[in-house]
């Protein structure tokens, strides 16, 4: 009896907890948000009585908010209960999406950027919050369980909204977003403890620590390594319904389809990722940094065919997401003792990078070149990466020694 106690007791401390996943649906919900709103943008442009790049501006609004208000946000939310903060963090998301929905462009624009700062600052707290409930060594999956709410809201959320507000309005797809966000908040309230934390954490919430936490190089190489990557990947996920269009030639119908698998493959890595992160974070950054070079050189040379071309996007999905388990856990290791504001910062981090390909897309198209570039600079991207990768690895190796 006692020995099939502590078999049941090791095989439980292998799940994860319920809290962890509806901190992952809360993150799709929210996340809807921003992927939604580019494919509505003609309508709201039109409704609102402005330019389409007036209306671009509400993509940046968010995108801002996201990097300049999250890791203040998480300071002055440092001593309130993780819980509390969630929470808090989605009625102010609802609020704010539900309150623009209501008025003029100028109204819209403002609460799109106090949205992205509800949003950087529950991505931040939802992160600390998994892996202060997940057991030590499931570190990097837990984080890949949250994570993996955003990858699901880029290939589903974002399209699904966008095929609601084509049957209502432009303004349907948002407001099943507020519904879902108030959702996952009530099912945060009931399923994620009020105090969040390990046994044996002791230490007080502190802002002077954490900012001194900040201070580590080594964290910034990782915020580093966040921007890059995600900018390696992510040029050509922009891009890529319009290579599909004008370069494959593949039928509109299909494309929605081949964007699918990127998400699909988005979820394997996440997968994958999380489980190779706790033990040997480099080998999923650096596995996943070359493959995404490799690929993206492969998504430029095959994009003329579609037979070949759909596999690769595949790929590419696995590549992409196997990294973002592996930066979380060598941010939390860094960061252990006082992990928000550099939890933040990564959300910062990883938005800075996804705001980087439109202008580095521009800026090369501006000079004539084909649109299979953006694909080319992703690779490139990728190539910046590995040597930071390496100098974090041998600053391990070298703390060892």
């Amino acid at each position: 009896m006692i020995n099939l106690t502590a078999e049941q007791s090791r095989h439980t401390s292998k799940r994860l907890p319920a809290g962890v996943y509806l901190l992952g649906f809360s993150l799709f919900a929210m996340g809807s948000a921003e992927f939604l709103l580019a494919g509505v943008l003609p309508a709201v442009a039109a409704d609102l009585d402005v330019t389409l790049a007036s209306a671009g501006f509400l993509i940046t609004a968010f995108a801002l908010g996201v990097v300049f208000g999250g890791p203040p946000f998480a300071v002055l939310s440092l001593r309130w209960p993780r819980r509390t903060a969630l929470i808090a963090t989605q009625a102010v998301f609802a609020a704010s999406v539900a309150i623009g929905l209501l008025g003029d462009f100028r109204l819209l624009l403002i609460t799109r950027a106090v949205a992205g700062i509800a949003y950087a600052g529950f991505f931040a707290v939802a992160a600390v919050t998994a892996i202060s409930l997940a057991p030590p060594d499931r570190n990097a999956r837990a984080s890949g369980v949250v994570v993996s709410g955003l990858s699901l809201a880029m290939v589903a959320g974002g399209p699904a909204g966008t095929l609601l507000s084509h049957f209502t309005d432009w303004r349907g797809g948002f407001w099943a977003v507020v519904a879902l966000t108030v959702v996952g908040a009530a099912g945060c309230l009931v399923g994620v403890p009020a105090t969040a934390a390990r046994p044996g954490a002791t230490a007080a919430p502190s802002v002077a620590r954490e900012l001194a936490t900040l201070r580590r190089p080594a964290l910034w190489v990782l915020f580093a390594i966040t921007i890059v990557t995600t900018a390696a990947y992510m040029i050509s996920f922009n891009f890529l319904a319009a290579l599909l269009a004008e370069v494959t030639r593949l039928p509109e119908v299909w494309i929605p389809a081949v964007l699918a698998l990127f998400g699909i493959g988005a979820f394997v890595g996440l997968s994958i990722g999380g489980r190779i992160s706790d033990r040997r974070p480099h080998l999923a950054l650096l596995t996943g940094t070359v493959a995404i070079m490799v690929l993206s050189l492969a998504l430029a040379a095959t994009i003329r065919h579609p037979a070949a071309v759909v596999p690769v996007v595949f790929v590419i999905g696995i590549a992409a997401f196997v990294i973002n388990p592996a930066i979380y856990a060598r941010v939390f290791a860094i960061a252990a003792e006082a992990p928000t504001l550099a939890g933040s910062t990564t959300v910062s981090a990883f938005q800075l990078g996804i705001s980087l390909t439109p202008v580095l897309a521009a800026a090369a198209l501006a000079q004539g070149v084909p649109l299979t570039a953006v694909a080319i600079i992703g690779a490139a991207l990728a190539v910046v990466a590995v040597p930071l990768i390496i100098v974090d690895r041998a600053r391990i190796h070298a703390d060892r020694r």
